[in-house]
């Protein structure tokens, strides 16, 4: 099986000190990415560690494709205890970063410990002799910089450009549980509040400076040509509209949420579609080395905002969620948490739940003024911060999330087997970690739609999702590569047995709900906020925990004490 290369950086910010270690035991069973990141937290992070706390590791890698130059591989993966969630979460990002990284000779970096002192930690290549070259540079001068201003500075003082750049706004720094960690600008590490893990570490930037063009020096297969070929030639409307394209389909299928929750359509749909974006679109945007270019440069003439998006997910969050029909006002909410650092899903369901308290749904004004409170925890933003789950009781406002994460769009009273994917995510309320909705609205071809009403049969097959996407994630590829990196190719990719990553990424899923058992989660914490509109429900938990091998109370055996079972080989 195809690996990351190179050892693991640990980065001490208590001390200030960078060492490096063999982590090819580890290597050998997860190639890079959400598996590698996945184990090492489970092996070096304890159980009962504080989000917030000096103890929490924070992860960051890069997995074999990115030593590749094919189409869909210009993403990295983030993994800590989330803030937001109180679980283990992994989050990956798209953009530029991820070859830099490579470039730097390492498989992964941990940061441990805190800093009294907001610093910026720069990571090169390592010296001849193997020594880490690690500087820690005082940035006092960046306290509360929002994130394009960041990456001015280091353009300036130290020739990087944004691509080499992960960094936190003044979310991050604020401890806001929903904060990101973003890159090139415009790319977020979004979900699950990883940009307040870095901030409680009182680190305000990191930077790779790495050869990248060095690192890449494997012989790949021809598939490699291929699937950048097809990415090129691809007729998707992806490339127009990127996500946001879904938006009318979900309206007309009843499974866009709208003004908070309490609607699955609306009227508005048509102001905030995907030819909206695809009208304010005036540019190609993509990632690193990917022909298939689906990112979303926009711009208002009339106004001058010009961001990179919005995507499906923010259209939802900003757009029918707060009652919102004008994809400008949504592109502004975008810009603002780009620049302030914070998941447009978490930070527009949570300013949708206030519309709703105080009856100001479509308030765009209001919208924005939110969003700015929240980053600087200022006023009613302070509470807001906090996210959907703990603030919902004194808004008087029902908990839209699971596991503390907040739910993005693919509304699952509608979509079923959706439903019950976010309900099994170990990530909470997330789209992507089953990525069951294109089965159900369709997105696929007919011989592999559902019916979106009802669970039968659909508890194996979200296995299998959840399975091959932590597979996905720790090669690492994206998840638009659906239709081109087929089982097939994504094998010879790897140079791997498919059935056996398969088997690796159920093991990603295990470890992950290993680690978030010992927290205290169990079957209880696998629930939605609409389980009894869902026909079946509580037969399709117990046959997906079946299917798993695990205990019908959501728990992992075989797991006391920290062990790790031993991987089984056919």
């Amino acid at each position: 099986m195809r690996h990351a290369q190179g050892p693991l950086l640990t980065v001490d910010l208590t001390n200030r000190t960078a060492t490096a270690e063999s982590i090819d035991d580890v290597l050998a069973d997860f190639p890079g990415g959400r598996g590698l990141n996945t184990r090492l937290a489970y092996d070096r992070i304890p159980f009962d560690v504080d989000p917030l706390g000096p103890e929490n590791r924070l992860y960051l890698s890069t997995g074999p494709m990115q030593y590749s130059t094919t189409s869909y591989t210009g993403r990295m993966s983030a993994t800590a205890v989330s803030p937001l969630t109180n679980g283990l979460c992994s989050s990956n990002a798209g953009g530029f970063l991820s070859r830099n990284f490579t470039g730097a000779g390492y498989a992964a970096v941990e940061f441990v410990g805190e800093s009294e002192e907001l610093l910026a930690v720069h990571v090169r290549e390592a010296d001849a002799d193997g020594t880490p070259s690690v500087e820690f540079e005082p940035v006092e001068d960046l306290a509360g910089a929002e994130v394009s201003a960041v990456s001015d500075r280091f353009a300036e003082s130290h020739d990087l450009a944004a691509e080499n750049v992960a960094c936190i706004g003044p979310a991050g720094e604020n401890g806001v549980r929903f904060a990101s960690i973003m890159t090139s600008d415009t790319r977020a590490f979004g979900r699950g509040g990883l940009g307040a893990v870095l901030g409680s570490k009182g680190v305000k930037a990191v930077t790779f400076d790495g050869d990248a063009d060095a690192a890449i020096d494997v012989d790949w297969p021809d598939d490699a040509g291929d699937v950048h070929r097809e990415a090129a030639t691809s007729d998707s409307i992806m490339k127009r509209q990127g996500t946001a394209s879904v938006t009318e389909l979900a309206n007309e299928v009843n499974a866009l949420p709208s003004y908070y929750f309490s609607e699955r359509s609306f009227e508005g749909a048509a102001g905030i579609s995907g030819d909206r974006v695809e009208e304010k679109k005036y540019k190609k945007g993509t990632c690193s080395a990917c022909a298939f270019a689906c990112k979303l440069p926009t711009r208002d003439e009339a106004t001058g905002l010009e961001t990179e998006g919005p995507e499906f997910e923010t259209v939802m969050a900003f757009g029918s969620n707060a009652g919102i029909d004008d994809i400008v006002d949504v592109m502004g909410a975008n810009e603002l948490c780009d620049e302030l650092g914070m998941d447009t899903i978490s930070c527009g369901d949570v300013v949708s739940m206030f519309l709703e308290s105080e009856d100001e749904f479509g308030n765009a004004e209001l919208v924005h003024s939110l969003v700015e409170q929240i980053a600087y925890r200022e006023g009613v933003g302070d509470k807001l911060a906090e996210g959907v789950h703990r603030a919902h009781e004194e808004f008087g406002a029902a908990d839209w999330s699971v596991k503390g994460l907040e739910f993005p769009g693919h509304d699952g009273r509608t979509l079923n087997g959706q439903g019950l994917a976010f309900a099994t995510s170990n990530r909470g309320a997330d789209h992507m970690y089953g990525e069951f909705y294109p089965y159900e609205y369709p997105l696929v071809g007919k011989e592999d739609a559902l019916e979106p009403s009802g669970l039968d049969g659909k508890p194996p097959k979200i296995v299998a999702k959840e399975n091959r996407n932590a597979v996905l994630d720790s090669a690492v590829i994206c998840k638009f590569s659906r239709g081109v990196v087929t089982d097939d190719r994504l094998a010879r990719l790897l140079d791997a047995d498919y059935e056996n990553l398969i088997r690796m990424g159920g093991r990603v899923v295990e470890l992950e709900r290993a680690f978030n058992n010992a927290r205290g989660f169990d079957r209880d914490d696998d629930t939605l906020p609409y389980v009894d509109a869902i026909d079946g429900f509580e037969a399709g938990l117990s046959e997906y925990y079946e299917l798993r091998g695990w205990n019908d109370d959501g728990t992992v055996p075989g797991y006391a004490d920290g062990d790790v079972p031993a991987v089984a080989d056919d």
